[in-house]
Order: structure tokens, then C-alpha cells, then sequence
């Protein structure tokens, strides 16, 4: 593309920004006095930002914690102004986040909100919304908040220190500047699946052929017995939709009859998978991508069956404190936790910065940092329950295999750490430098009571 074209793009895009803000601006003036509206206040490239809009990411930063920097009214707008920059970026390098990504981020962000309130019904109270409605608003600054970290990752994927940069920037650093490294321990774990009875599988199978009975006869259809029944939270309220996806990201048993399918018409063949048993619907098949919905019912664990799981993790716990066999080898051999048993039962850390096996006590699973937190380095806990990334209620007991007390890293211990900051470091200063130069290359326009704001970024007063 030549610089001449994009010159009449940046141009084209000016003009109608402007056209677009002056009619906005139009609108907001016209209001009868004494009544509130709304108005434009900044205008970047062609997307207007309104009051409204700062107004409702101040609210939202109120709800998460969040701490603005600087005075709030001029670095709202401003970070607004930002997230356009990058999703604009985004659109044009067609930055991507499927629908299976972006409903399983609300669910997660609603469940999250309902705890920290309560229940729904408060939830609905304090938005005046029904969770539907609460959902549908998400929906879109999800999409777009997801976009815009994707862009960001884009931008800083290729950064890279080494370990004589780590070392030269400590180097000077006086001990008082030193980040400070929290607790973290490292801790291993030996699960058991307590057994489901066969009376309660066959149950769920029932059910799961008497919605396969009432799609075929037509009685109801696959979506709406989806919405009312399905214990998947991802995909239920969208009528057990899974958007188009690999075979790798599904459960096998549930990819092999999947992709099995041949007829939108006809529903599969009972499946069981690691999270239940399903039935399931085909929609399409793109090349190796396919796209279908489910329902998932789940077999209720018996009280009986989770004691009988507990007093045999006791008798396993006082046998390994007995010296009759290690930790290490039970998690081998008798642990049914597949994520960790190839590994001697040590659980693993997978963040953005890579797989580790120190925990701050903050990132463990809540049940096991309960179960840990006053146990010695060496110590087994006393058999609990939790219930696993898959959903599912399992029996467990603990090994604290060790312990670093928070302290002010040094080279030698916490090496990672202050490459991480420094890689840190590096992107914050990439990504606040694209941010300037795309400011210069981008039509911004402000209102004037934001002229005289001390801004994070220069540029956006002309």
C-alpha cells in the first residue's frame, strides 16, 4: 500500500470523525435546559467517546478495585482513548476471539460478580438489569477488552532480555528498591475420584435419552432443552452452542463422536466424557474446525461414596506418614489427578510467563491453600474435598513440599522474578511508545476542559 493511499485513508477517516462528533455535538446542545444528556468529549480517529461512556468505566473500576493514575477525569477518558487505538490496530491485523472464549469469560465474570454480592437476585438489583440483559451488555467490552490484550500480546511477543541485561539492571539497585517476593510454596497432591453409583449414571442416562426422544419427535428442539437443562454454564444459555473448534481442544471421547457426525438432524449417541455425559448436535464443519451444541448432565456424587473416598485418603496419608511409602510414589501410583501423577503429584503453575511449580498461596486452588497454609514443609494435610478444573467433587490430601518466606529478591534465588520485571519493564516501554506514535498518526479532537490534564501520554493536545 502506498503512503500517498494511506494519507487519503488517514484523511477520509478525519472527516468523517469530524462529521460524525459535530452531529453528536449537535444532538447534546439541542436538549432542552436543565435536563442531563449525553456528549461527546473526545473524538479518536472515527469513534466518538462520551461522557456516559467515561462515566460507566468509572463505576466498573469502582466494582473491580481498579486505581486510575492520576486524577480520575483526565485519565478515564484517556485510557478510553487507548483501547481504541488498540482495537482499532486489532480490527485491521484481524486479531481474533471466538465466541467459546468470550461466553466462557462472562460466565466466569458473572459467577465472580454473584459471589462477591451474594446471590443473582441482588445482582439484578444493583444493575436494575435481569442477568440476561447484565450478559448482552458484557458481551461486547468482553470481546473488545479480549481484542485489545491480543493486540498488546502482538506488539510485545517477540521482546526478549537476557540474563547479563537482568543482572546489569540490579546491578546499582539500592536494597531498599529491591521488589519484595511474596510467600510461595510448592505443593503436591494425591486425588480420588469417590465413585459415582451405577443407579445415578443410569439416571442421567435416562434423562439425557428422553430429551434425545422429545428432539426427534419434535416435542421440543436440541437448544431450548439445552438452555433448561445442560450444566455446561458456558454454552447452556446459547442453546448448548459450541463455537467452530479443533479437535485438540476437546475432550477425546467427546471430539470422537463430534466429529462423527454427519446429520444436523439427528442427535448422537450418549457420550462420556471428563466433565459428564452428553448428548450432541451437529451444526457445521469447517475443514478441521467443527461447530456444534451439547448437553451435559452430571451424575450427582453420593455422601456415602465422598466418606468412603476421605477414610481411604486417610488410611493412604497414615501409611505414607508411617514411612510405609512416599508421597511421591502414591501420587504415582494411586493418585487419579492425571495432571500431576506423571509428575510425582507436584502441582503446576501455567501463567503468561511460563510453567513453574511455585504457588503464591493467593494462586492455589482455594481448598488446597486451606489445607496447606499452616502445615510444615514436609507435612501431609488431612484428607478434603474440592472440586477440580473439570468441575467435578474429588477427595484430596496435601504435601507441603516446600516454602520461601516473602523476602527482597536477590540474583541468585529470584533470578525469574527480576526477569520478569525487566521483560515487564521492556513491553510497558513498547507498547507506551507505539501508543505516542500512533497518536501523532491518528485525527483526535478533545473537549476543551481536558486541555489543561496532565496526561500519561504526550500528544493528544494539538
Amino acid at each position: 500500500m502506498s503512503r500517498r493511499f494511506v494519507v487519503l485513508l488517514v484523511t477520509l477517516a478525519s472527516i468523517i470523525s469530524s462529521v460524525k462528533a459535530q452531529k453528536a455535538d449537535s444532538i447534546a446542545t439541542s436538549a432542552p435546559t436543565g435536563t442531563t444528556v449525553d456528549e461527546v468529549i473526545w473524538v479518536v480517529g472515527d469513534e466518538a467517546i462520551l461522557l456516559s461512556d467515561v462515566e460507566a468505566m468509572r463505576i466498573q473500576g469502582q466494582q473491580e478495585g481498579l486505581r486510575w493514575h492520576g486524577n480520575p477525569d483526565c485519565s478515564i477518558p484517556e485510557q478510553i482513548a487507548v483501547q481504541k487505538l488498540y482495537l482499532n490496530q486489532a480490527i485491521i491485523d484481524s486479531v481474533e476471539v471466538t465466541e467459546s472464549e468470550i461466553s466462557q469469560g462472562v460466565e466466569q465474570y458473572l459467577e465472580n460478580m454473584i459471589s462477591m454480592i451474594g446471590s443473582r437476585e441482588k445482582l439484578e438489583e444493583y444493575h436494575k438489569k435481569s442477568i440476561s440483559q447484565i450478559r448482552a451488555d458484557l458481551r461486547e467490552s468482553y470481546r473488545e477488552r479480549q481484542m485489545v490484550q491480543g493486540m498488546q500480546q502482538k506488539l510485545t511477543k517477540d521482546i526478549t532480555v537476557s540474563p547479563a541485561e537482568v543482572r546489569r539492571y540490579f546491578k546499582d539497585m539500592p536494597q531498599d528498591s529491591l521488589p519484595f517476593v511474596p510467600t510461595e510454596v510448592e505443593v503436591q497432591i494425591i486425588t480420588q475420584q469417590p465413585r459415582i453409583e451405577q443407579e445415578e449414571i443410569n439416571r442421567v442416562k435416562e434423562e439425557l435419552r428422553d430429551y434425545t426422544e422429545r428432539i426427534n419427535k419434535g416435542e421440543s428442539s436440541f437448544q431450548t432443552l439445552a438452555r433448561l437443562y445442560s450444566e455446561d454454564p458456558g454454552t447452556a444459555r446459547r442453546g448448548g452452542e459450541l463455537d467452530y473448534t479443533g479437535r485438540g481442544m476437546l475432550d477425546p471421547a467427546f471430539a470422537n463422536v463430534a466429529f462423527g457426525l454427519t446429520d444436523p438432524k439427528r442427535v448422537s449417541k450418549i457420550v462420556e466424557s471428563e466433565f459428564g455425559f452428553h448428548i450432541i448436535q451437529l451444526i457445521d464443519k469447517r475443514g478441521e474446525k467443527i461447530k456444534v451444541r451439547h448437553i451435559l448432565r452430571k451424575p450427582v456424587v453420593s455422601e456415602e461414596s465422598i466418606s468412603k473416598a476421605l477414610a481411604r485418603l486417610d488410611s493412604i496419608r497414615t501409611d505414607i506418614v508411617d514411612g510405609k511409602f512416599s508421597f511421591e510414589a502414591g501420587a504415582s501410583i494411586i493418585s487419579d489427578d492425571k495432571d500431576t501423577r506423571n509428575n510425582h503429584g507436584l502441582m503446576a503453575n501455567v501463567t503468561q510467563e511460563g510453567r513453574t511449580s511455585r504457588f503464591k498461596m493467593a494462586d492455589l486452588p482455594s481448598e488446597v491453600a486451606r489445607a496447606v497454609d499452616t502445615l510444615s514443609v514436609g507435612s501431609v494435610s488431612k484428607p478434603f474435598t474440592m472440586i477440580n478444573e473439570r468441575g467435578k467433587t474429588v477427595c484430596a490430601i496435601a504435601r507441603l513440599k516446600s516454602r520461601t518466606e516473602g523476602h527482597k529478591a536477590t540474583i541468585t534465588e529470584d533470578f525469574q522474578v527480576l526477569k520478569n520485571l525487566v521483560l515487564n519493564k521492556r513491553r510497558n516501554q513498547v507498547l507506551h511508545d507505539w501508543v505516542v506514535k500512533r497518536i501523532k498518526s491518528t485525527y483526535v479532537r478533545i473537549s476543551d476542559r481536558y486541555r489543561d490534564c496532565d496526561f500519561e501520554y504526550e500528544g493528544w493536545v494539538r
